[in-house]
């Protein structure tokens, strides 16, 4: 079953789930990326399971960005996968913040 596509977002439409031990990452991207689902998994845990997020336009005012957002992520350091399963970039999430890095060119 596909998940259905969705439009971008707009001021205020993505939730984040910020606590203590938990925090949130958004994955800036270039435009091609657009649609595309992003696999991430945690470094420290074995077998660890991978979540998706999708790549969709946001925006800004001024400007339009693309970026998936991964809203409620337990702290701890993290691996990004490119589609094939090679590692893209690794990121560390911090409990009660928001972390943000970009897409390796």
């Amino acid at each position: 079953m596909s998940e259905p596509v969705t439009g971008p977002s707009g001021p205020g439409t993505v939730i984040l789930d910020l606590g203590p031990g938990t925090g949130a990452l958004v994955l800036y991207t270039p435009a091609g990326l657009d649609g595309a689902e992003i696999e991430i998994s945690r470094d420290d845990a074995a077998r660890a399971p991978r979540v998706h997020s999708r790549v969709r336009p946001r925006r800004l005012p001024g400007r339009t960005r693309h970026a998936a957002v991964y809203p409620g992520l337990a702290a701890g350091h993290y691996t990004i996968w490119r589609e094939g399963g090679t590692p893209a970039i690794a990121a560390t999430i911090t409990g009660g913040q928001v972390t943000s890095c970009r897409w390796p060119d």
